[in-house]
């Protein structure tokens, strides 16, 4: 009963993440020439974080992210079994959410101003290695991200109840550098959700999105793990 209520714990987080997060990006556009919808929908995604860290953090641990739970897995945080199902759980939490916001949206013919559920894209890139720019992007970004989580949720550190602050900071933070770029995933279930509702053309660079976090999150596990090691005498 108590893995049940994690994966709920996920399912109910990621939705939530994709509810507001993608619906304010909905909103307010993401647009070059918006600061203010690049502002607004970076905090939209990181005050998620650090509502549902309180709410959920003591349940499950509040991955709501596929990269945070690999990055967790390769720690020896969590078991490959609650690995898979917290994947699971945060890929149909995503798709709820992003379904809950089609039906909000057609039913009250309100303009997407992201044209895709604000699924992820390469719309600040061009030309032939756009993919490639937009795989660095993602690696790094969720490099820091997770490397961050890494280290202020490790125990032995004892950084107490601000966790949850400084890691929904931290999304903004590379939410303001990401959203130009690709609109910023570092969480493969908040782009596979709208994608798959978005259509073909979110479905194309889906991958990069996938890819991109689960390179960068075990690069943070590899690193964090070695920096904050400590020498043997």
């Amino acid at each position: 009963m108590d893995a049940l209520k994690k994966y709920i714990a996920e399912f109910f987080g990621t939705f939530t993440l994709v509810l507001v997060g993608c619906g304010t990006a909905m909103t307010v556009g993401c647009d070059s020439d918006n600061g203010c919808g690049y502002i607004l929908t970076a905090f939209a995604f990181g005050l998620v974080i650090v509502g549902m860290a309180y709410c959920i953090g003591n349940v499950s641990g509040c991955h709501i992210n596929p990269a945070v739970s690999l990055a967790c897995l390769l720690s020896k945080r969590m078991s490959g079994k609650d690995f898979l199902f917290y994947c699971i759980s945060q890929v149909v939490g995503a798709l709820a959410g992003a379904a809950v916001l089609r039906c909000i949206w057609s039913l009250g013919n309100v303009e997407d101003k992201t044209g895709g559920l604000g699924s992820n894209g390469l719309g600040g890139f061009s030309g032939d290695w756009a993919w490639a720019a937009g795989l660095i992007v993602e690696i790094f970004l969720t490099f820091i991200f997770v490397l961050v989580i890494l280290g202020v949720t490790d125990e032995k550190f004892k950084h107490g109840s601000f966790a949850g602050v400084v890691i929904g900071f931290s999304l903004v933070m590379v939410h303001i550098l990401g959203i130009g770029l690709t609109g910023t995933s570092v969480n493969p279930a908040r782009s596979i959700g709208p994608a798959i509702l978005a259509g073909a053309d979110a479905l194309s660079v889906v991958w990069i999105f996938i890819v991109g976090p689960f390179l960068g999150a075990a690069m943070a596990a590899f690193v964090y793990r070695f920096i904050a090691k400590k020498d043997e005498k």
